[in-house]
């Protein structure tokens, strides 16, 4: 009967076992002692056709094993190959040692998956482990655009992923709400405010925001100012303009944000 899986994350299983193979062989040819075996990484390899994980430790411990990487990971590649779980070994390059698993390790996973149903890939490794997350985080200079889109789905699938695993996760949008950029904002606004107010302001000037979205800024600046901005001095109107601009924009990306069920 095949020995089954120590773990319920196939990778995390075959690492452990690259960690016995290597510390077996730092006993038996008197490696130096303490060495990092967190060093290793197994991973799926740049190209499927090279099996189904790979793996670095010949390339990390030649030296402590005083020894070529290619010969290192013939070594390895021994202590693997009489492994329950494992196919086939093959050394590729200067010395990555290339893993192709048996069907019965799959199953087992299967298995895995079928038995744990929704709670699968749980873990309690990672228990109040801090992540912090930064997504979206588009300017409040205008509404969000495709590419906001795909980082917001991407971001909060992350977060999910990580909250799911044990993170302690933190949800992060920054608000650039400092610099010229924000400051082009208002002078938009200003001019859609005096838009709302009756004034014919022709072609927008280049280098301002074009947008029709600044329309509803421009109405809610007149609703609340009437015409008393007029005539006064930019350095008077520049920060309330630029809080009510930014404050509208944000709520706009924010409606967007909750259509993709998306709060941070």
């Amino acid at each position: 009967m095949a020995e089954k899986p120590r773990s319920a994350h196939l990778f995390a299983d075959v690492l452990a076992r690259v960690h016995a193979a290597c510390g077996a062989l730092a006993t038996e040819d008197g490696w130096p002692a303490g060495i990092d075996l967190s060093r290793i990484v197994v991973e799926p390899p740049r190209d499927a056709a090279h099996g189904d994980m790979a793996t670095n430790a010949a390339m990390v411990f030649a030296k402590e094993a005083k020894a070529k990487p290619r010969d290192l990971a013939e070594k390895i590649a021994e202590k693997l190959r009489h492994n329950s779980l494992i196919a086939s070994v093959d050394i590729a390059g200067p010395g990555f040692i290339n893993l192709t698993l048996k069907p019965a390790a799959w199953l087992d996973a299967l298995r895995t998956v079928l038995r744990e149903n929704a709670s699968y890939g749980q873990s309690a490794s990672s228990a109040g482990e801090k992540v912090n997350v930064e997504y979206v985080s588009a300017n409040p200079t205008g509404p969000m655009h495709v590419g906001h889109c795909r980082g917001a789905v991407f971001g909060d699938a992350l977060a999910s992923l990580l909250t799911f695993a044990g993170h302690d996760v933190t949800r992060e949008y920054y608000i650039n709400d400092a610099g010229a950029q924000v400051d082009v904002l208002a002078l938009s606004a200003f001019l859609r405010y005096r838009e709302a107010l009756g004034e014919d302001i022709g072609e927008i000037p280049e280098g301002l925001y074009p947008g029709d979205y600044l329309r509803p800024v421009g109405q809610a600046l007149a609703a609340e100012h009437g015409d008393r901005l007029l005539g006064k001095p930019e350095a008077s109107w520049l920060a309330p303009v630029r809080g009510t601009a930014i404050s509208m924009m944000m709520a706009m990306i924010k409606d967007d944000l909750a259509a993709l069920n998306i709060k941070h």
